[in-house]
Formats: C-alpha cells, sequence, structure tokens
C-alpha cells in the first residue's frame, strides 16, 4: 500500500486531504481542530503562540482566543513559559471515545509485538469514508507517508487487499477508475492477493540501485521539500504487486498487506514495510506473518463484535 502509484496526473491516486474541504463548514470548529491536530503531533513538547500561529495560519488573536478556551476546559494547558500542550481533559474524552474504536485497541498490542519481532515498522489502515485512513503506526517508518491520520483514497491501482474480497460489482466500479491500460494487470493482481493473502508494494527491478541513491539523498541533511519531492520521486518508481512468476532471487518489497475483516467484509489491513530488498523465501515468510496477524486481528475482533466468521476462502 503506497500513496500514489505513478504520476499525479493519473486520477484518483493521490492522496485525500487530511484537512477537510478548502471551506469548512464551520470555520470556528475547523480552527479548534487546526489547533488541536497540531498539538497533537508534537506530544512531548510544548508550543508557543508564535509558533501555533505560524503553523496553523491563524491570526494571533484567534489562536489566543482557541486556546485560552480550551485551557479553560482542560483540553490543553499552558506551562509558565506561556507555551501550550495538550491537557488531561482531551485525554479523558479520547479515552472514553476508544469504546467506539475497538478494533484500534484490539489490533494495537498485535502490530506492535510483529512490529518488535520484525524489526520493521508496521500499520493498521482502516476503511473510512470511502477512503483508508492510517490509525495506528508501530515502528519507525522510514516512509514520510507512513503516519497516523494519513488518508488514502480507495481507488485504483493502491489498497489491493481491500477489493480482492469484494464482490464482483464493488470490484468493477474500482477497477472502472483504473488506467486502461492497468486494468488487465489488475485484474490478474487481485486473483494473486486473494490467492496468497496479502498483496505487495514493489519496486521494478531496474529501478533499486536509482532507489538507493534517492533513499541517500533523502536521508541526508536536505530542506523538507526537497525531502518531500526526492519521497515523491521513489513513489514514482513503485509497480503494482508481484505474480506468481515475477519472484525473482531479490525483490524489492515497499510494504506487505494483509486484509482484517468484520464479516464478510475487509475493514482494515496489518501493513508490514520492509522498505528493503527481499528474496522469494523472504518475501512469502513476511506474507505469511502478516497474514497470521491479520487473521489473529480478524478473529479478536469477530469476538469482540459477536461478529460470524466470513465464508470467505483464500483461493
Amino acid at each position: 500500500m503506497t500513496p500514489t502509484i505513478g504520476r499525479e496526473r493519473h486520477a484518483g491516486q493521490e492522496p485525500v486531504p487530511e484537512n477537510g474541504s478548502p471551506a469548512p463548514a464551520s470555520p470556528p470548529t475547523h480552527r479548534v481542530v487546526q489547533v488541536i491536530g497540531l498539538l497533537s503531533r508534537h506530544v512531548g513538547e510544548h508550543l508557543s503562540l508564535a509558533r501555533i500561529v505560524r503553523e496553523t495560519d491563524l491570526s494571533r488573536a484567534t489562536a489566543h482566543a482557541v486556546l485560552t478556551q480550551l485551557t479553560a476546559d482542560h483540553w490543553t494547558v499552558r506551562d509558565a513559559d506561556g507555551n501550550y500542550g495538550l491537557g488531561l481533559g482531551l485525554l479523558t474524552v479520547a479515552r472514553r471515545a476508544e469504546a467506539a474504536f475497538p478494533l484500534r485497541r484490539l489490533a494495537l498490542a498485535p502490530i506492535r509485538e510483529f512490529s518488535a519481532r520484525q524489526g520493521i515498522p508496521v500499520f493498521l489502515a482502516e476503511r473510512e469514508d470511502g477512503a483508508i485512513a492510517i490509525t495506528e503506526v508501530a515502528g519507525t517508518p522510514t516512509l514520510p507517508w507512513i503516519r497516523p491520520g494519513r488518508r488514502l483514497p480507495l481507488a485504483p491501482p493502491v489498497v489491493r487487499e481491500f477489493l480482492a474480497w469484494a464482490p464482483e460489482p464493488d470490484r468493477e466500479t474500482w477497477l472502472g477508475h483504473a488506467d486502461p491500460a492497468h486494468r488487465d494487470r489488475l485484474i490478474a493482481v487481485l486473483e494473486a492477493v486473494r490467492t496468497r493473502g496479502y498483496s505487495v508494494e514493489r519496486l521494478a527491478d531496474d529501478s533499486a540501485p536509482m532507489l538507493e541513491a534517492l533513499a541517500a539523498l533523502r536521508n541526508s541533511p536536505v530542506t523538507d521539500p526537497l525531502r518531500h519531492r526526492l519521497g515523491a520521486m521513489i513513489t514514482d518508481l513503485i509497480t503494482i504487486d508481484y505474480l506468481p512468476d515475477e519472484l525473482g532471487p531479490t525483490n524489492a518489497v515497499v510494504t506487505v498487506a494483509a486484509p482484517v475483516f468484520l464479516g464478510p467484509t475487509v475493514t482494515a489491513a496489518v501493513v508490514a514495510c520492509p522498505d528493503t530488498l527481499l528474496s522469494a523465501a523472504e518475501l512469502t515468510t513476511l506474507g505469511t506473518a502478516t497474514r497470521e496477524v491479520a487473521d489473529s486481528v480478524t478473529a479478536a475482533l469477530r469476538h469482540d463484535s459477536g461478529t460470524p466468521p466470513p465464508a470467505l476462502p483464500r483461493d
């Protein structure tokens, strides 16, 4: 699973905006969300009012008014230096809200254990409002797009693990949005994903040296805009999955994703992020392990919700 495959001109492959519509229905509410969102991305530090103004693009007076009310309601705290952080009132609300999201509660420990065991980052991706949202991340991803809150379109050629087990009409609708040049391959790939139980984001074999060079540049002391551009160039090298006869002695693998079911529907995916070269045997081993973790989360979710198991064969 990657945020884009190919160049930006292909409609439907761009990441879904994380901050909603350019014209919020309720600007005052949106300002509060902006401030809380910013502070939540810096939980280990307190931010000055000037920094909050700069990063949210709010006026100083508006930011001060929002923070004054949030602090009065204990959603934020103001320290002796006049800087702001999240408050215990917000934590209380967040803990109450967890009951509405049992999947995250049930999946967090398994993906953390899996990440530690494999020594690679792992994240949970959930279906939400016609998109796929990254909701939990374990480990330290090397790819900048892997972060909680990132939303990806439920559109080809990505998120194949969400479509491989879908009813035929849903698959056809998804395929209908694909680049015509990719359609035949996507049909074959969906069958391969369903057979083996996981999808693979890959890199074309001849692009691996270029990837290594770009990754070295991305990890060097460069400006943020250049780092993002290098990340986009790396993304452009990614190809659509592996078919069984395409595995070689070494295979460039970005992610491996296995489905989590709620009834007959794929509601989430466990996504392992090796971002390296793997032998065919190593890829199969990682894919099987990722599928087993996803299956364990499915079983826990089914037990928690009282949902009967899906009657869906792997092949």
